[in-house]
């Protein structure tokens, strides 16, 4: 019933690919660890300071949401922002 993390991939995707300027350079790879799916973003160089925004708000804004899809899905999800 709840959401795969394949499910939260694809959310995820499509959200930080509306966010950039390189939609093509946006990928996102699944880590599943103890308990939790780690989530790890890669975007283009130019583009990282629009996925971190000012004072870190839209990564928290990205963390909320996973968190949010964790609870439905009654599952652990992290964000790491690569660089």
């Amino acid at each position: 019933m709840g959401e795969q993390p394949g499910d939260v991939k694809t959310l995820l995707e499509h959200v930080t690919k509306a966010l950039v300027d390189v939609p093509d350079q946006v990928s996102v790879e699944a880590i599943d660890e103890d308990c939790e799916t780690v989530f790890e973003l890669t975007v283009a160089e130019s583009d990282l300071g629009k996925v971190i925004g000012k004072s870190g708000r839209t990564a928290r804004a990205l963390r909320t949401l996973l968190s949010a899809a964790g609870v439905k899905a009654g599952k652990r999800f992290a964000l790491e922002i690569l660089e």
